[in-house]
């Protein structure tokens, strides 16, 4: 093969002769052919190069750890992409999606980094990742209380731009500001704001995608089919989130908020049971989130709490004869309320202490970066408070472990379980997250016990939380509950995880994949197929 002397071709002359197997041999190398391929597609020229790295480039490690937020993900045995695409353009996109597709390499979408089970960077097939890190423009308009928000936006940079504009508007969505936009809103997206708002995905009123045809398309061009799917349905089984146009929702000047913590001395069993009575039921104004931990006491010894973690759309005067009627047995107190703007509000909910700098929320590196494994649950009925004390013996068995439980009720019980892919609306008390991480214990052993442990209490749980099907959030990849393992698209198979993710929502979801991605260019391990 000759090229022409021209800057483009020795570009692409010096890429191809860094990878460890040349592009000359006999077996065809297929990412040799996607390198070629990309500046040919959508008037992308030599900037879309410049966006390449290879595993030889020096900064190629670097670009793939930074966005890596799980350290099960990041040994030397895990499979790595044959290149990243970090794309600074909406033709740099349309251009991997067209060349990947015509030499037979998967991608993987990475906004945040955030997928619990890796599959934005690691798959077991030939492929690269395509890295929407660059696509960080966040527009607000109050005039109309929008804002169109690119996919690699992470959620505290767009909490921070909103602040910048209006200080009674926010938006609902996670807690963890690191998170990008593109995965978490077209999972679901939810926060403490849920309760009065619902979810990310009920508060978006525009997309762009680029599908596996390398076409953009918008709400309109892309029918209320696709947009529906994209809401709640996760995004990479359908093409590529370029942005989304989010509807602001009013807050008030000034919100509360509060953590008050209690022990086992302290009765938290009774108080965490008693929860479970209160917060799906009080007003939509009020989230009321339960965090049951284990903790290192001043003995150094492990021991059992809860944090319940408060967020107020209003004042303490208020809020403190409801808390006082409704849920005595927490004991709120007037120094225990903290009132602040909502930016600030943000900043609580991650963890920072009262008057740390709104601008902690524009750091996208959340570090240290754990191992961890993660599992969920919605709850219908009450559980008992023998299985909290056994939850709690668990948890102490396996030391490094939170649970959250997160109230539904309120506006996400109004809204209908088909409105969206989330199906989790009404008869749902709350949902659990079971999150287990370990940052020392590096080798496979630690990970072996740490998962064992976690699936036993999992398992254990299954007689109090929801049943055909045991049901589980997207946001939170789980590949326990079932998974197209070693590339393959099975729909019986998909029909076991797409039944707990979206309940009756699955087949619609597997009727527009298979109008707007028949060949199945899109798919990971828990994605939609096509019939």
């Amino acid at each position: 093969m000759k090229f022409p002397n021209s800057p483009l071709a020795l570009l692409i002359l010096s890429i191809l002769s860094s990878l460890s197997v040349s592009w000359a041999t006999s077996e065809p190398v297929p990412i040799n052919g996607f390198l070629q391929c990309l500046p040919k597609q959508f008037h992308s020229g030599r900037p879309i190069l410049e966006a390449v790295y290879t595993p030889q480039n020096t900064s190629f490690r670097s670009v793939l750890m930074a966005r890596i937020k799980n350290r099960r993900f990041s040994s030397p045995t895990t499979p790595k992409p044959l290149a990243i695409v970090a794309a600074k353009r909406e033709s740099h996109v349309q251009a991997t999606i067209v060349c990947a597709k015509q030499h037979g390499l998967q991608i993987r979408i990475r906004s945040g980094g955030h997928d619990y089970e890796g599959l934005s960077y690691v798959s077991p097939v030939p492929f690269v990742v395509l890295d929407m890190f660059h696509f960080q423009s966040v527009d607000v308009n109050v005039k109309d209380e929008s804002a169109w928000v690119e996919s690699g936006a992470t959620l505290g940079k767009i909490y921070y731009k909103i602040a910048e504009k209006t200080k009674v508007h926010g938006f609902p969505a996670g807690v963890c500001p690191t998170v990008g936009a593109g995965g978490h809103i077209s999972g679901g997206g939810y926060g403490n704001l849920m309760r009065k708002y619902g979810l990310s995905i009920d508060n978006i009123v525009d997309a762009k995608l680029v599908d596996a045809n390398g076409r953009i398309l918008d709400r309109k061009s892309m029918g209320e089919d696709i947009f529906w799917a994209l809401r709640g349905g996760g995004g990479a089984s359908f093409g590529v989130i370029l942005s989304w146009k989010l509807k602001l929702v009013r807050v008030p000047e000034k919100v509360t908020v509060f953590n008050v913590t209690k022990t086992l001395e302290q009765g938290v069993t009774d108080v965490l049971y008693k929860w479970q009575f209160v917060a799906p039921v009080l007003p939509k104004d009020l989230f009321l989130r339960a965090r049951p931990e284990i903790e290192n006491s001043t003995e150094g010894k492990k021991t059992a709490e809860a944090s319940f973690i408060g967020h107020f759309l209003g004042q303490t005067d208020k809020l403190l004869p409801l808390m006082n009627e409704r849920f005595p047995e927490l004991g709120l107190r007037r120094k225990d309320c903290h009132e602040v703007s909502w930016i600030e509000s943000v900043v609580f909910w991650d963890e920072f202490p009262l008057g740390t700098p709104i601008t902690i929320l524009l750091n996208q590196t959340a570090t240290p970066i754990p191992f961890f494994k993660a599992k969920s649950d919605y709850v219908k009925k009450p559980i008992p408070k023998k299985v909290i004390e056994y939850m709690f013996k668990a948890m102490l068995e396996i030391g490094n472990i939170w649970t959250e439980w997160n109230p539904h009720g309120g506006r996400m019980s109004e809204i209908s379980a088909s409105a969206t892919p989330y199906p989790h609306r009404a008869g749902n008390l709350y949902m659990i997250q079971y999150y287990t991480s370990w940052y020392q214990d590096e080798g496979i052993e630690a990970t072996n016990r740490y998962i064992h442990l976690t699936r036993k209490l999992y398992e254990k749980m299954a007689p109090f939380v929801s049943r055909n099907p045991r049901e589980a959030f997207q946001n939170y990849k789980d590949l326990d509950i079932g998974a197209n393992l070693y590339n393959q698209s099975n729909l019986l198979t998909a029909r076991v995880y797409g039944s707990k993710y979206f309940k009756g929502n699955f087949e619609r979801l597997v009727r527009v994949k298979t109008v707007v991605d028949p060949h199945n260019f899109f798919k990971h391990e828990q994605s939609i197929p096509p019939i």
